[in-house]
């Protein structure tokens, strides 16, 4: 039982992030804005709210200073994200190009602007955020193990936000318009929705999910940050894609590539796997093999917003 409880809350660590970062990208692309700098965002939004940790997370309380490390961290991703909907949205610039452009340059920052402030470009930080046992919550036979026990506050939060992210989308007049902007935006410009304005707000919020993803991943996983996030942008993307851009299916997806990358990482942990003669190598490069596979047999059904990717030219209309 207790690998079984292991197993859970491993899962758990890696695939809050993955969601968060995916229903980011879902808004961005609902809105029909391609944004494959969730790469880069992660990795802004984790430096910022890790450097407030390092610098001055002893002056408040652990879930105080993991509060505001995460508001920190979504207002740079949502900052960061700007720069891609400024080129994609106001300049027409190719979307692609755009995101890979921050993607390249958001590593380059962070380590420059870390090694200018303490020489070294790792920072380190002191991890005492893991919630041992939620009270009342945390006694419940079984349940209580697999998800109130030796957990973050991050992981709450995460479900909260998909329920938020649902309710946005398919309850709300916003979410009706971001839709339209991203499936037929002339359309919604005959109507007199304002389709940069809605294309702005949906990579805002990816950037603030981005952003805050980013740090969810660095949090529960290690206590250093070195400029990076192991790729998780990308794995995001093809979450998204095989949750068909829905915010349930992209929460299935999560967990799925999230067990995988559970057992890429924490294999030594669980006593079978353990006890393969397989080498670590193999076991690292299970999420992203898996990740091809699964996109080489879903894409093709695919059903992207029809929109995305492409500019919108008021004056073309």
């Amino acid at each position: 039982m207790d690998t079984i409880y292991f197993l859970v809350q491993q899962t758990m660590f890696f695939s809050i992030p993955l969601l968060l970062v995916a229903l980011g990208g879902m808004f961005s692309e609902r809105s029909g804005v391609v944004n494959i700098a969730l790469e880069g965002i992660m990795i802004i939004g984790a430096f910022a709210g890790i450097f407030f940790i390092s610098r001055l997370g002893d002056n408040f309380p652990p879930m105080i200073t993991l509060l505001i490390a995460m508001i920190i961290s979504a207002l740079s991703g949502l900052v960061f994200s700007l720069l891609h909907a400024y080129a994609a949205i106001s300049m027409s610039a190719d979307q692609v190009i755009s995101g890979t452009a921050l993607n390249i340059f958001a590593p380059a920052f962070a380590i420059y602007v870390t090694r200018a402030v303490q020489v070294v470009q790792q920072i380190s930080f002191v991890n005492n955020f893991r919630i041992e046992s939620v009270p009342v919550l945390g006694s419940i036979p079984i349940i209580g193990g697999l998800f109130f026990k030796n957990t973050y506050i991050t992981t709450y939060i995460g479900f909260i936000i998909l329920a938020l992210s649902w309710v946005l989308l398919y309850k709300t007049r916003f979410g009706l318009r971001l839709r339209s902007c991203g499936e037929h935006p002339q359309a919604a410009d005959s109507v007199g929705i304002n389709v940069y304005k809605m294309r702005y707000i949906g990579v805002g919020i990816s950037g603030i999910l981005g952003g805050l993803g980013g740090l969810v991943f660095v949090i529960p996983t290690s206590t250093n940050f070195n400029a990076t996030v192991a790729g998780y942008g990308f794995l995001a993307l093809a979450v998204l894609i095989f949750g068909q851009w829905k915010p349930m299916r992209i929460l299935y997806a999560a967990f799925f590539f999230g067990l995988m990358k559970t057992l890429a990482s924490a294999y030594s942990g669980i006593p079978i796997l353990a006890s393969l003669p397989i080498s670590n190598n193999i076991y690292k490069m299970i999420p992203y093999i898996t990740t091809i596979i699964v996109l080489a047999f879903t894409s093709k059904k695919s059903q992207a917003p029809k929109a995305a990717g492409i500019a919108y030219d008021k004056s073309a209309r």
